[in-house]
């Protein structure tokens, strides 16, 4: 791809470039059009036998919430509790800037 092409597509996308970076781009931009070009040679019509099989492998969806009593036992085990809750200790602070 040229150099003045490449930066007629920045100027379009609103993208300052320099010669180099404009250079730079335009060769990865050919190898990726030199790579489509190969992609769009396959041709997809022939009779290939996939390799490969789509299947859901997500579990079925069942109700994760553990019961009153359960959660009970959970709270009353933990060595600090407030409420409902178990209470732990703070491992993360603000970020001061």
């Amino acid at each position: 791809m040229e150099i003045k092409d490449v930066k007629k597509l920045a100027q379009l996308s609103r993208i300052q470039l320099s010669d180099t970076e404009a250079e730079e781009l335009g060769q990865s931009l050919d190898s990726i059009l030199h790579y489509v070009e190969q992609v769009k040679q396959v041709s997809s019509d022939t009779d290939i036998e996939a390799t490969y099989y789509s299947t859901n492998i997500i579990r079925e969806d069942s109700n994760s919430n553990i019961t009153a009593i359960n959660r009970e036992k959970l709270v009353n085990s933990a060595p600090r509790k407030e409420g409902y809750y178990v209470k732990v200790k703070k491992i993360l602070g603000l970020i001061s800037e």
